[in-house]
């Protein structure tokens, strides 16, 4: 029974980080996809590189998950410690993001404010380029029916079509009143609850991961399988 139990835990965990690594593949194909088509909306996201941010994330899984599936398989002790341990380092390092993100609450609302206006400041510079940020800015005020960073003011004389709402062929159609970042606060204070379950379920993830790499690695010691290759 018990090695029924051992044999339905192994390729549970196998099945577990094949998903986590199929993931892992979409977020590399995200960033590659982010490298190539899309430009930075702010200053600080260009300095960041997203992009880059998304291929090591993506990087960083695939490689877990990996060690996890091919150690479980293999019944390795050496990697399925060493899966034990990346998995408690990362959850180390989500929880201490997310601590700090509620800590620095107000000056992290402040710094995007600030970030905005130099973005659309950088956009306002290039209304003629549709490959610069320009295109981002579209693609943002279009989809949460929005206009500049505070309302359609920010943007002077020349005001983007996609802050209007419609009849844009006329010389001064309706513009959108609400401005980009009071509909991005908006947006993050109504997924808030969904975003900390998400973190939350996360945590739960990694910790069941390593709950399983322990005990598997618990009973090929007891076994005396050793290292097995």
């Amino acid at each position: 029974m018990a090695q029924s139990c051992l044999k339905c835990l192994k390729y549970t965990m196998c099945l577990a980080n094949f998903l986590c690594f199929m993931c892992g593949v979409a977020v590399l194909g995200l960033g590659v996809y982010m490298m190539v088509h899309i430009s930075p909306l702010t200053p600080t996201l260009a300095k960041f590189k997203l992009a880059h941010l998304l291929l090591i994330s993506g990087i960083v899984i695939t490689c877990v998950s990996f060690l996890g599936f091919l150690g479980a398989l293999k019944e390795n002790r050496c990697l399925l410690l060493t899966f034990f341990l990346l998995l408690f380092l990362l959850m180390l390092v989500e929880l201490t993001v997310a601590c700090l993100l509620l800590m620095y609450e107000s000056q992290i609302g402040d710094w995007v404010k600030k970030d905005l206006k130099k973005g659309l400041a950088e956009a306002k510079g290039n209304m003629g380029n549709t490959t610069n940020a320009m295109s981002e800015w579209d693609l943002l005020q279009t989809n949460l029916k929005c206009c500049g960073v505070n309302n359609v003011t920010d943007w002077g004389d020349n005001v983007p079509r996609s802050c209007c709402t419609d009849h844009c062929d006329i010389p001064k159609p309706p513009y959108w009143k609400i401005g980009c970042l009071d509909r991005l606060t908006t947006f993050f204070e109504e997924n808030f609850l969904t975003t900390g379950i998400s973190v939350i379920v996360l945590c739960i993830v990694e910790v069941l991961g390593m709950c399983f790499a322990m005990t598997l690695f618990c009973h090929i010691s007891r076994s005396g399988l050793g290292y097995k290759l």
